[in-house]
């Protein structure tokens, strides 16, 4: 216990924050430019494709009961912001948004929580593969999926609310499986489903919430384990490698986005998730090569962090709010270059481009 009370009050202490790890310098805006009469809901996923397009995927555009209701909307805009199209208007796969991917080949992939599916669309927009699927209307047992404990088996083939998809060097895709299940998938560049790995747990190699996923240039995995406040990574084939936990002070006068201030020492007492500590990953991007860094956000204090591939972090950005160069609960990142990145925000209903400016 008293290990335990001083590494929550190292995190807290303002007086190490700056000595521990540097503060990058950025600056923030909000390129998107929207047409008349469309708006942005709760923005899940960004990605930037090869072109510098960017695609944003939202939970506008919904139709439905106030309960419930269809939440997802795919767009994309070119490289100066200016909207381009909506992409899978009214798809079948629609329900409740999570993250939106784009591949090697400027394909564009979408996990949706809602429908416990994973779409792939080629460039042009055209669905070329789909991943599990929905729950039918017609039956009479259809609802809400319930969160037994522990979780019922996985099922190949099928997910339960999914969050994220990566992809290795060889075009293998790896889906993170999710609020439920709690795995990784592996399918083939055909769409060949070839395995998974990982259960509820806290033990290497399990997971309580695997939130976002990226992969590197040597096809090596990164989870983001959010509910275990650490980042897992793994072989292409599921082989643990490490571990690690992103633990920088943070100014005690720091306030969430939403919510009551996380009592920290409650939540690591009780043995609940610790999706609101400090650190705790909600996103994991990995940049382009040949130098490739790792960034990670956090919902409190609201950071973005940059890390090396082994887990050190270089420096630190940001905080909660609502005003540009602060964040609300980002729930992916673009890391299209080592400086640029696109963060996607829940409660701020945007995304935002930072370009950072760290010091020579």
């Amino acid at each position: 216990m008293k290990r335990l009370l001083f590494g929550l009050m190292l995190l807290a202490s303002p007086a190490l924050a700056q000595d521990a790890v540097p503060q990058i310098p950025f600056g923030g805006s909000d390129p998107l430019k929207l047409p008349k009469d469309l708006y942005l809901g709760e923005v899940t996923g960004v990605a930037v494709n090869s072109k510098g397009h960017v695609f944003v995927l939202s939970r506008g555009n919904t139709t439905g009961p106030a309960y419930a209701a269809a939440a997802a909307q795919l767009l994309e805009f070119d490289r100066e912001g200016k909207f381009v199209r909506e992409i899978g208007k009214n798809l079948y796969a629609w329900s409740f948004g999570h993250t939106v991917r784009v591949d090697q080949g400027d394909n564009i992939w979408v996990a949706d929580k809602g429908s416990d599916m994973v779409v792939k669309f080629n460039p042009g927009g055209r669905v070329l593969l789909v991943f599990g699927r929905k729950q039918e209307a017609s039956d009479e047992e259809t609802g809400p999926v319930k969160h037994p404990k522990p979780p019922l088996p996985a099922e190949d083939g099928r997910f339960r609310q999914v969050t994220d998809v990566a992809f290795d060097p060889a075009g293998n895709a790896f889906i993170s499986d999710g609020y439920i299940n709690s795995r990784v998938a592996k399918v083939d560049r055909d769409g060949k489903w070839v395995k998974s790995w990982g259960d509820r747990g806290t033990k290497p190699g399990e997971f309580n919430t695997p939130h976002s996923i990226a992969a590197d240039a040597k096809g090596n995995i990164y989870v983001a384990d959010r509910g275990n406040r650490r980042v897992q990574v793994f072989d292409g084939e599921g082989g643990f490698l490490r571990e690690f936990t992103i633990d920088v002070p943070y100014d005690a006068k720091a306030r969430p986005a939403i919510g009551n201030l996380p009592e920290l020492a409650k939540i690591e007492a009780s043995g609940n998730p610790k999706t609101m500590m400090p650190g705790a990953p909600w996103t994991v991007c990995i940049t382009p090569g040949p130098k490739q860094v790792l960034f990670v956000s956090d919902a409190f204090p609201g950071r973005v962090y940059k890390l090396s591939l082994e887990g050190k972090v270089l420096g630190v950005l940001g905080e909660s709010g609502k005003k540009l160069k602060q964040f609300g609960w980002i729930h992916e990142i673009a890391c299209p270059s080592e400086n640029v990145l696109y963060v996607a925000e829940l409660l701020n209903w945007r995304v935002q481009k930072l370009v950072l400016r760290p010091k020579k």
